[in-house]
Parts: C-alpha cells; sequence; structure tokens
C-alpha cells in the first residue's frame, strides 16, 4: 500500500508536469491568434491559461514538497505544502478572473472585426483540457490530493472558459454587426468564472488549514475499526485534522478501569495498529486511554463528533 501511494504520488507529479508544459504552448497559441484575430475572448482565455501554467507549477511543487517524510521539525510530515499550494491556487485564479474582466470591459468599445482563424487554438484547448482534467480528478481522488483536485478543476475552468470563447467567437464570426459586442461580453464571463472557482477553492483549502473536521462516516470508520480489538470498550472522543494526504487522529479509547497501565497500553496500541494497517488514509492515531464509564463514573458527554459505543 505505501508503494502504491508513493507510485500514485509520482503520477500526481508528472500529470502536474504534463500539465504545465501544455499550458504554455495552449496559452501561447491563445494570445498570439487572439490578438492577430481581433479576439478579446481569445485573449482573454489565453490569459486564464497562462494563469493555469502559473498554479500547475505551484501544484507540481507542492506535490513534490508533501511527499518529503517527516523529519525533527516536522514531526506530522509535510503535506501542509500541498494544502497551501491549493490554497495558492485559489488566489491566483481569483486575481486572474478580476484581471480578465476588467481587460474585456476596457477593451468593449474598441473596433474591428474577429476574423474566423481566432477558433482553432479554442478546438485544440478543449481536447487537451479534457483529458487532463480526467486523470486529474482521477488520481486526486486515489491520492487525497487537494491542490491536484484544484488543478483538475482548473483544467475544468479553462475548459467552461473555453467553451464561452467558441460560442463568444463563433456569434461574432456568424454576425458581426449583430453580435458585435459577443467577443467582449465572452471575455467578462470568462473572468467571472474563474473567480468563482477561484473563491470555491480557496475556501475548500481554507477549511483544511483551519484543522476542519472530516465527514462523519470517516470519523465512523475509525470508530468501527478501533472496537474490533478485544479489550476496546468504547469510544469517548475522536477528532482528525488532515495534514495533506491523509489525516492525523485523537481517540479517547475506554477500556476497564481495573486493567494495569501494561494492559491497557498494549489494547491502545492493537488499536493505533489496526486503524492504520486498514484505513490507508490514516496516517498516525494517538490514543488516549480513559476507564470505561461502565465501571463507578458517570457517562461523560462525547466532544468532536464522537459518540459512546459498546464494543463487539
Amino acid at each position: 500500500m505505501e508503494r502504491s501511494a508513493r507510485s500514485f504520488e509520482r503520477t500526481g507529479r508528472t500529470l502536474a508536469f504534463i500539465s504545465v508544459m501544455a499550458g504554455i504552448a495552449l496559452a501561447a497559441a491563445k494570445i498570439i491568434v487572439g490578438l492577430a484575430a481581433n479576439s478579446t475572448a481569445v485573449v482573454s482565455d489565453g490569459f486564464e491559461t497562462t494563469a493555469d501554467v502559473l498554479t500547475s507549477g505551484i501544484v507540481f511543487t507542492g506535490l513534490w514538497l508533501a511527499s518529503r517524510p517527516p523529519d525533527e521539525n516536522h514531526p506530522y510530515g509535510h503535506g501542509r505544502y500541498e494544502t497551501l499550494a491549493g490554497l495558492a491556487v485559489g488566489a491566483i485564479l481569483l486575481i486572474t478572473g478580476a484581471a480578465i474582466c476588467w481587460h474585456s470591459f476596457v477593451s468593449m468599445s474598441a473596433p474591428g472585426q474577429v476574423a474566423a482563424f481566432a477558433l482553432y487554438p479554442l478546438f485544440a484547448a478543449v481536447i487537451v483540457k479534457v483529458a487532463l482534467a480526467t486523470l486529474k480528478f482521477r488520481f486526486g481522488r486515489l491520492i487525497s490530493s487537494t491542490s491536484l483536485t484544484a488543478d483538475a478543476w482548473h483544467d475544468i475552468t479553462d475548459l467552461l472558459s473555453t467553451t464561452v470563447a467558441l460560442v463568444a467567437v463563433g456569434l461574432s464570426v456568424w454576425d458581426p454587426e449583430k453580435f458585435h459586442k459577443a467577443d467582449h461580453l465572452g471575455g467578462i464571463l470568462i473572468g467571472f468564472i474563474v473567480i468563482f472557482v477561484g473563491l470555491r477553492l480557496m475556501r475548500n483549502t481554507a477549511d483544511q488549514l483551519t484543522d476542519i473536521m472530516p465527514d462523519e462516516d470517516l470519523l465512523e470508520q475509525i470508530r468501527s475499526v478501533a472496537l474490533h480489538v478485544p479489550g476496546a470498550a468504547g469510544i469517548e472522543k475522536c477528532f482528525a485534522r488532515r495534514t495533506g494526504f491523509q489525516y492525523h487522529v485523537d481517540l479517547h479509547l475506554e477500556v476497564n478501569p481495573d486493567m494495569t497501565v501494561r494492559q491497557s497500553h498494549e489494547i491502545a496500541s492493537q488499536v493505533k495498529e489496526k486503524i492504520k494497517k486498514e484505513l490507508d488514509w490514516v496516517a498516525d492515531v494517538l490514543v488516549h486511554v480513559e476507564p470505561s464509564p461502565g465501571h463507578g463514573r458517570e457517562p461523560q458527554t462525547a466532544g468532536g463528533r464522537g459518540r459512546r459505543e459498546s464494543g463487539t
């Protein structure tokens, strides 16, 4: 499992690198052809793709840094670099979207007719972005990569913006007199799409940086695995926080208070190892041993979305 995870991480870095190379070619083609064809929408889409190149480079760096093992100064690993990369992608999208809107608005009154060859780089971009986004979503889920998934959403944004550009340019070419502003309005719409996705990604990554709890079904998986260890009487609390690709878990385990320290420690060690073995998305578990409420004390209110359970 560990070898497979490393292989997926290498694949993620390879995808990010390929995305950078493809983005450079597409951005150059869109901006050059857009200027030559007098198309604001194509040039705006080229600027969005330029931001895509920059963010793919950030994702590549974030994945490389996040894959480094824990050290003395980073006992929880370097996974937060990957989350920071996702946050940077969202911020760049936000800035890029605002710039695209402004450029399209101020050029609204610029004269000139859009040439039909402005459509060529847009068709090429659709094919490339569909392939890249599909692969990034797939491997982003496999390695639980925030930044790779964020980069996939950026590809979808680029695909949506390219589709808008296709429609805008197509209308301008088809009937220049009737749709003379379609090209500029298309550029403004592209900017709003980019801003929306940027805000969405920034919110998601900010949640991770502020240690938001995972979904209840993930916590339930942790409890279920822990309670299948002989001697585990219940779970008082269960906390988890994400650090890059995996979660670190704090678990308050209830055992018979009449046990010796050695016996309770052995049960806690078994719980830790079982969770790490069966749930590959858990990096480490810190187990706190508590006396079971059924042995001489009142039940306490469970915190951190935890709930009291009986062992099976």
